[in-house]
This record gives structure tokens, C-alpha cells and sequence, in this order.
């Protein structure tokens, strides 16, 4: 990892709004903490210890308005849809044996985890941004996400 990737790096966690961010890659560990207005960054060059779960801080979701084009029998305008914000793979739940985070029906208030995304080895939990009910999932789990692909409709009323 050169320098410019980590510049890079910093400056998608300092807009993320994420207070802290940890990546650990081969022989490259790196955590980034962000807070009242610095940003801090430690590189170590060492190897990550094996058997350690690595889990980042929450994300939140951005929760952007459906779009008013209708569709044909279906009527999607009134949901707000809940994108991802970064690329990975989506988990509808913390680890195999655990439930779902939401089912189609639960009501989700701010700041409640509605999913995981793993990326780069990092398990990043997704926050929901507005309240209301879960009335479509829109992705399968242990799928694939861009960023920005719609992953939930709410029914805000």
C-alpha cells in the first residue's frame, strides 16, 4: 500500500463520518480515528495476529427518497429507499448463528443495524438514517453491494 492509497484511504474515512476505522492487510496494519475536527492515523508494520475478529465502526446508511417515476402495478414512490454506502458483501446478520438483523414488517427507528457489510475483511454494521417499517429487501443475503445500490424500502408513515 503506497501512500497515496492511504491519503485516499483517510480522506473516505474523514467523509464517512466513522470515528474509527481499522484495516489490516498481510505484513500492513492501519487504524484511522477521526473526531472533533483531526484526524489521526497509525501505520504499523507488523502481521495482524491470528484468530483477532476485525470489525470497523458503524456506517451509517444514507437514506435517499425513491424515485417519483412509477412503475408498472407498482408504487415504490411513497418508500424511502436505504442505499449502501460502500462496497462489499451484504449480511442480513451479525454471524451464521445469530437472527436477522430486520425482517419485512420490523419497524427500524435511527441508529438501529439493519445490516453488515464485510469489506476488505472488515464487518461494518449499517445504521439506519430514518424510522419506519421494513416493507422490502432488495438484496439476498451474502450478496455482493455497490455503493449507493438500494438494500431496503421503508415505509416512513
Amino acid at each position: 500500500m503506497d501512500i497515496k492509497e492511504i491519503q485516499n484511504l483517510i480522506k473516505f474515512v474523514a467523509k464517512s463520518g466513522a470515528s474509527e476505522v481499522k484495516l489490516e492487510m498481510e505484513d500492513v496494519k492501519i487504524t484511522i480515528r477521526t473526531g472533533s475536527g483531526k484526524t489521526e492515523t497509525t501505520i504499523l508494520q507488523a502481521a495482524p495476529m491470528a484468530g483477532m475478529p476485525q470489525v470497523a465502526a458503524p456506517v451509517a446508511a444514507q437514506p435517499v427518497a425513491a424515485k417519483e417515476a412509477p412503475q408498472a402495478g407498482n408504487d415504490d414512490s411513497k418508500y424511502i429507499t436505504v442505499k449502501s454506502p460502500i462496497i462489499g458483501t451484504f449480511y442480513r446478520k451479525p454471524s451464521p448463528d445469530k437472527p436477522n438483523f430486520v425482517e419485512v414488517g420490523t419497524d427500524i427507528s435511527v441508529g438501529d443495524t439493519v445490516c453488515v457489510i464485510e469489506a476488505m475483511k472488515l464487518f461494518n454494521e449499517i445504521e439506519s438514517e430514518v424510522s419506519g417499517k421494513i416493507v422490502k429487501i432488495l438484496v439476498d443475503d451474502s450478496s455482493p453491494v455497490e455503493f449507493d445500490q438500494p438494500l431496503f424500502l421503508v415505509d416512513p408513515s
